[in-house]
Order: C-alpha cells, then structure tokens, then sequence
C-alpha cells in the first residue's frame, strides 16, 4: 500500500533546483563544497564508531537498561525533534532579508517531506495520495516503545534525566533562533539516528520486543530492507536546505556548531555505557 520515499525524486530534484537557482549557481557550488568538507569531517568524529554500538549490538542488554537509555533518549531528542522541525520551517523567514519574496517556501517544500513523515503519512502508489494517522507519527510510536518496556506515564513524567541529555536538548532547543545552526544540528541528528536506531533496535528485538514495525521499523537508511525508513534522504535534504540558506560568513559557525553537537552525542553515549556493561 506504501512506497519509500523515491517517488519522491523528482519532486526532490525540482525543488532543490529552484533553490540552487535562487541563490545563484557559483554560491550554490562554494556552499556545497563547504558542506561536502563539513560532512567529511563528520564522518571521522567518533561518534561513528562509538563503543556503545558495538555494546548494543551484542543482544546482552537487559530489559531494564534498555528502559533506561530509552527514558534519556527521549528526554534527549525524541520529544523536541519535531518541535524543531515546525521551528526550521518558521525560521526559514530570516530568508526573506536578502532573498526574493516567496524563497522561503522552497527550504519549507523539501522541509515537509521530512514532517509528513515525523507526523505519519505515507505516499500511496494505489491512488496518488497521502495516506497515515497521527498514531503512526514517530514521537508517539517511541511512546508505544516504552508501553512495550513496560514504563507508564507516571515513570516518564517523574524521571529525571542525565546532565548529558539535557546539555543535548539544551544545545538544540538553544539553536531554535538560527535558521542554519538549526538546520546544521537537524542534519547532524539524523545521522545520529542511522547511527543509532540499527542496535537499538538489535538489542529490543534480543529481549523479545517486536520491532517489525512502530518506531524502530521507520528509523534508518533506505538501503536497509528491513526498515521503511528514509533518514538518510532526509539528512541530504538538510544538507541541500543549509547549502540553499548559508553565506561564507556562516561557515565558522556551522562548523563549530556542528562538531560540539557531535561532541555532546558522544558525552550522551558515554553515559549509557553504564547501562551497557
């Protein structure tokens, strides 16, 4: 009944060339070696090889530490991801001061594929429309994750997260007012999602949990056939809207910006190492 996002292609490759064209092929260029370098750089940080994967992957992580790397990550992320999606398709307006009227709503069209997904519709190829529910968005099918694990609401209300999670949270909610730190540390949670979401989702499944389908199964790359997931479209799609937002001038703050964001992910994954051993 549902396709992976490549019947989105063309409609990706359209928008991406209007803002190419808006800004101006030789900016365009120069903006994109910059984020081809930054991506570089990223992919050195060792947050990609973080010995909390290797941990989760080994399938001996209990059920009770599980819950406990699930109530940080959530704290962490989970629960402000969209909050500041919707806040990159406003912040987009800081546009308006040097682009053409109207600009804004090209970032925001490529944005949105990213939002129909975190808010539950799926393409349908039966009848050329959008199907979903609001249950099937990503956020609460992270709380179905936790009614899994057996945590209530009570527990998740009272829990009292890490120093680490909350500088997580904190560094992202605090990037809410910059249009492209924001979309720079957008770009960087999604490939701590890739990262991440494969052991997670290994380690649930060792304690009996189905991951078949609810959050794990739509959290991954395309490649992988045995998610739905598209994260990986989504971090090119961040990378293209940073490309299409920022100017030389943005470039050390990006890169800054960039790297400690990584810096603390890696801070939040020592931490559940305790959990791990």
């Amino acid at each position: 009944m549902t396709v992976k996002c490549e019947v989105f292609n063309n409609t990706r490759a359209d928008v991406i060339n209007k803002m190419r064209e808006s800004i101006g092929v030789e900016k365009w260029d120069e903006n994109i070696r910059f984020i081809n370098l930054l991506r570089d750089t990223l992919r050195e940080h060792p947050i990609n090889n973080h010995p909390a994967i290797s941990a989760l992957n080994t399938g001996k992580v209990s059920k009770e530490n599980l819950v406990k790397i699930h109530l940080e990550y959530r704290f962490a992320i989970v629960q402000i991801f969209t909050d500041a999606l919707l806040m990159a398709q406003y912040q987009s307006r800081q546009l308006e001061t040097r682009l053409k009227p109207g600009i804004k709503m090209y970032p925001r069209f490529l944005l949105n594929l990213n939002i129909f997904d975190e808010f539950g519709f799926k393409f349908s190829s039966n009848n050329q429309k959008y199907i979903g529910s609001p249950d099937y968005a990503h956020y609460p099918l992270f709380e179905k994750v936790l009614d899994d694990l057996g945590v209530g609401c009570i527990a998740r209300n009272r829990y009292m997260p890490s120093k680490t999670a909350k500088r997580v949270r904190n560094y992202l909610e605090d990037s809410f007012y910059s249009y492209t730190s924001l979309i720079a540390l957008l770009a960087v949670v999604e490939v701590e999602v890739m990262l991440f979401s494969p052991p997670l989702r290994y380690a649930l499944q060792n304690i009996g949990l189905n991951t078949m389908d609810g959050y794990y199964y739509v959290h991954g790359t395309t490649v992988d056939n045995e998610v739905d997931a598209t994260d990986d479209d989504h971090e090119n799609d961040l990378w293209f809207t940073l490309a299409h937002a920022c100017t030389k001038e943005d470039y050390v703050n990006i890169y800054e910006v960039s790297l400690k964001y990584c810096e603390l992910w890696e801070n939040f994954w020592d931490e559940q190492l305790k959990y791990l051993k």
